[in-house]
């Protein structure tokens, strides 16, 4: 079972959820379409059924590597996910997001980050959740932004894609830097 804790979080009907079995066609079908997951996102095709693996093993909550669904009013957006990133003694999370092509373009994304930052310092004693995209990939540094976060860094050469190495931009957001409920 998973060792995450679970607190259903919701925002004007937006809400993440923990995946159920009904939810893994449409991600599997996401990550083997280069439309569906997105320019950014592409990362070549993929065993398809690492996706029932990791939920039939812990229902993609194990503490290091974790997805929720965003969800609006029983319809799927599409995901939120984080992993745990151990620098030093301490620990933070580096987190991404993934909304179908339909939800795109409609402020679920910068919705679905604030909640997920929300979900993260609430359940976890971290000082840190951060974020990285691709430099060319303006919507999402713009939803960061407004959900919250702070670009940090521009790191280059960072993240190989489509036959080339792409400059990626950090954003970071502290605890003491969380917007009020």
């Amino acid at each position: 079972m998973p060792s995450v804790g679970y607190v259903e979080i919701m925002t004007e009907g937006m809400r993440l959820r923990p995946f159920t079995e009904s939810d893994l066609d449409r991600l599997e079908e996401m990550f083997n379409d280069p439309e569906a997951i997105g320019i950014f996102n592409w990362g070549g095709f993929r065993d398809r059924s690492i996706w029932r693996k990791r939920f039939a093993d812990n229902g993609l909550l194990d503490g290091e590597r974790n997805a929720l669904m965003v969800d609006l009013a029983g319809t799927g957006l599409g995901f939120v996910s984080w992993t745990k990133n151990q620098p030093g003694h301490s620990y933070c999370f580096d987190f991404g997001i993934s909304l179908w092509p339909d939800a795109r373009g409609k402020g679920y994304g910068t919705t679905a980050q604030l909640l997920l930052a929300r979900y993260l310092f609430a359940h976890h004693q971290v000082n840190r959740i951060q974020a990285y995209t691709e430099s060319g990939n303006i919507a999402e540094q713009r939803s960061l932004e407004k959900a919250g976060f702070v670009r940090e860094a521009v790191l280059k050469g960072l993240y190989f894609r489509d036959g080339e190495w792409r400059d990626e931009v950090l954003y970071r957001m502290l605890r003491s830097e969380l917007p009020p409920a």
